[in-house]
């Protein structure tokens, strides 16, 4: 409870703020909390060190103005509409939550407000997402939180995706039985399991939807089929909702289920994603002014290049480096780095500014992607093509011989790229193998811009950012849309110039408008909770590693244990937890650093065609500098909060829809390789069994506990394994194992496998830390196979 009176009897305990950010029902700070227990004076220090130790423990996440109890969802939040329970309770989820990381998403009830006069009250429909307040449940939720919706937040959330079935009575999906999956994919195969009525002959069919978290049935009313032929897959527009069955028209077919490059729709439709632009913003970007020299730096005499994936549309960023001609910097650098000037043409207050900032970036999928801006701009007026003048916004800076920045400016330019060149065609030509292109540009462009990596690279080893080791993979298409390979792309030299030449020209945004004192956003990466650094401890302690608890951890710090496991067979695997030990990157106004960079300071600057936040940024640097039009306004300002936090979900949910989207074109494309064996690696050990990745492919699926064996297996957390409780048998995080694939499922996106290895042997934790037992196991009924 909050205490009254002016003078405290002393400092609120943890758990008294936990209980006061539960039951606020609004934004709190540090100033919030100091207000609510009148603490005052030099109690405020005292208060700032409790609030922190308590974020070292893992209980409290955020920042200085605003905090949540770790793993608890903030006051207002973004909810997506599952449907009634078995009860008739309305229940919702988040719209953004990592069930890897976080556990099992909780469920909110949605409560019914108040009619307004001569309006009855309703509730939002299945599928629907609203922006919700969230509240202290009461005694008969069935869920950890209640919730009052406040708006919602799109029209087109009333729409569903689904595949239209002219059966007369629906039956539960085909493929995995949610006994056999776990974690998502067991929600996604099981729930529509619960549909039982009856489809009458009036109707001509019903939906079964891709989201598999919907229940209910939800039928096609004769005659609003749209002349959908059985298994296609629809969009559809929900009309009526009453009890546990809505009905819907079809709006668009979209084609065979089945069809690989409906995939991707399915994904888009699940996580909310904005994929076609309204009329509005489409007729603004047809019709945008003609961008002048006037107050642009002319560097077209200056020979910059876009150095790309080779299948890039989209070229937004281009460099240049040269030997500093100033003698009291011998042996360093210059380099530019020039992004193009979005700033100019999306302009605050427009309709495609709110649209962009709806979107928050683009989404990529392997065969698609989801642009934040039309394409107008993002392949034409803003991307910068070979040989043609465009406008940009550019990053002037000079390094000394070791990779030290002395000095940087920014500048609006002119500029006109020299060449497009893929990151492996730039590579080659340094290697010595310069094809027509890139043997005129070796000398005069490639060498200066490799010798300023070069020195970058000594800077970047002595700053000692984070330094993981996780295989990219990357899915080759045929032209069908089916999966034809799954490469690993070689990291090359040239990847690294470009990424760090990035990092450098945001770090000299981010130092600008600090200086400037200009609000923007901030990239932040705060550094790992002390409980997950616990954790990690323990597993490293388990295979003959050490972790230094008791002092702050530095990214030197978890680079020197990746060295000691490097060539181990616990290389793998020491990455992964290393990395799960991270806390995630998102956007804040509030700068806390960017812990896996080492950076103190930290904005992206550099894909303003793609992201919205460096859009943000771009124009508080126009702003900041007095450099034209197209700088933030009063409204850009007084939302910037709000902005950081959209975007931020923005990016979970385009992360969600990509890996699902790789989740279902990977079971499509193992779908007719059912009872086929392959390598593969354990990467998640739960109560509820086991997750492989194939070595080929990088495939993810689970394995049951029960076909692990005749055992009773329990799981000890700190060595993320299950250990057998009579034969000391153990399945262990990082585990080479053989499997066999027994069922897969496209529109779920899931595969089920058996495991053919035998596993290590491993005693038992005795009540130890991280051991956590089971029900007792059956006597005389052991777990089969």
């Amino acid at each position: 409870m909050a205490k009254s009176g002016k003078t405290p009897s002393r400092l609120p305990s943890e758990q008294d703020i936990l209980d006061y950010l539960r039951d606020a029902g609004h934004k709190v700070g540090k100033r919030e909390i100091a207000r609510a227990f009148n603490i005052r004076g030099d109690d405020r220090i005292a208060l700032k060190r409790l609030l922190n130790d308590m974020k070292n423990k893992g209980l409290l996440d955020g920042g200085r103005k605003r905090m949540t109890q770790a793993g608890a969802l903030p006051p207002v939040t973004v909810l997506d509409v599952i449907g009634p329970d078995d009860e008739g309770e309305l229940i919702a989820r988040p719209s953004v939550w990592d069930e890897e990381m976080q556990g099992p998403a909780p469920c909110v009830r949605i409560l019914e407000r108040a009619a307004k006069p001569g309006r009855p009250a309703r509730l939002p429909g299945a599928g629907e997402r609203v922006l919700a307040r969230i509240r202290k449940p009461r005694k008969d939720s069935p869920c950890p939180y209640d919730a009052t919706v406040m708006r919602r937040l799109d029209k087109r959330a009333a729409e569903i995706l689904g595949v239209f079935r002219k059966d007369t009575r629906p039956a539960p999906p085909a493929g995995l039985s949610p006994d056999n999956l776990g974690g998502r994919e067991g929600e996604r195969a099981g729930a529509t399991s619960n549909m039982r009525t009856h489809v009458r002959s009036m109707n001509a069919g019903w939906l079964e939807p891709v989201e598999k978290k919907a229940r209910g049935v939800i039928t096609v009313p004769a005659g609003m089929d749209g002349g959908a032929r059985d298994g296609e897959l629809v969009r559809a527009e929900i009309r009526r909702q009453r009890h546990r069955q809505s009905t819907a028209k079809v709006t668009e077919r979209l084609g065979d289920v089945d069809d690989p490059r409906n995939i991707s729709l399915i994904a888009i439709h699940e996580q909310g994603i904005r994929d076609t632009f309204p009329d509005a913003v489409l007729n603004e970007a047809e019709n945008l002014p003609r961008w002048t020299q006037q107050g642009r730096e002319d560097i077209r005499h200056l020979p910059l290049i876009t150095i790309d994936p080779p299948d890039a549309r989209d070229h937004d960023d281009a460099v240049w480096a040269a030997p500093d001609d100033d003698p009291k910097n011998p042996g360093g650098f210059q380099v530019i780095v020039a992004i193009a000037d979005v700033a100019f043409y999306v302009r605050p207050g427009s309709a495609i500014d709110a649209e962009a900032r709806r979107r928050g970036n683009s989404t990529y999928f392997p065969d698609r992607v989801v642009n934040m801006l039309p394409e107008r701009l993002s392949t034409d007026l803003c991307s910068l093509k070979q040989g043609e003048d465009r406008p940009a916004l550019a990053c002037f800076m000079t390094f000394d011989q070791h990779g030290r920045k002395i000095r940087h400016r920014f500048a609006r330019v002119v500029m006109r790229s020299a060449a497009f060149l893929s990151y492996e065609q730039a590579q080659a030509a340094i290697d010595g193998r310069a094809d027509e292109q890139t043997e005129p540009l070796l000398e005069a462009v490639l060498k200066p811009l490799w010798a300023a990596h070069d020195a970058l690279m000594e800077a970047r080893a002595k700053r000692g950012p984070l330094e993981l080791d996780i295989p990219e993979r990357k899915l080759i298409l045929d032209a069908t849309g089916l999966i034809e390979r799954v490469v690993s792309p070689e990291r090359l030299a040239a990847h690294k110039l470009i990424e760090e030449m990035m990092i450098q020209a945001n770090v000299c945004a981010a130092e600008t408008l600090e200086t400037k004192g200009t609000p923007f956003i901030y990239r932040v990466h705060d550094a790992p909770a002390a409980e997950k650094i616990a954790a990690l401890a323990d597993f490293l302690r388990t295979i003959g590693l050490s972790a230094p608890v008791g002092q702050v951890m530095k990214p030197m710090h978890f680079n020197r244990i990746l060295a000691r496991a490097k060539g181990t067979e616990f290389e793998h695997v020491v990455n992964q937890v290393v990395l799960r030990t991270q806390s995630q990157a998102v956007y804040s106004t509030e700068n806390l650093g960017h812990f896996g960079l080492n950076l103190r300071r930290y904005a992206h600057f550099t894909s303003p065609i793609r992201r919205y936040a460096d859009t943000i940024v771009h124009r508080a640097l126009v702003a900041a500098l007095g450099l034209g039009d197209g700088g933030l306004s009063d409204e850009d300002i007084k939302r910037m909060e709000e902005t950081a936090e959209m975007i931020s979900e923005s990016e979970r949910r385009s992360m969600a829809a990509e890996r699902d989207t790789v989740d279902r074109m990977m079971a499509a494309h193992l779908s007719e390789q059912v009872g086929a064996t392959f390598a593969a690696r354990i990467t998640g050990v739960t109560r509820a069994g086991l997750f492989v990745a194939l070595l080929e492919t990088g495939a993810d699926g689970f394995i049951p506990i029960s076909s692990l064996g005749r055992d009773y297996y329990e799981l000890d957390e700190a060595r993320h394994a299950l250990i057998g409780q009579r034969s000391g048998e153990s399945f262990q995080l990082g585990d080479a194992v053989e499997v066999r694939l027994e069922e897969a499922a496209p529109v779920a996106g899931g595969l089920r496998f058996t495991l053919l290895s035998s596993g290590k042997t491993m005693k038992r934790a005795k009540g130890g830390k991280g051991a956590r037992r089971g029900k007792s196991p059956p006597r005389r009924k052991p777990r089969r196979r």
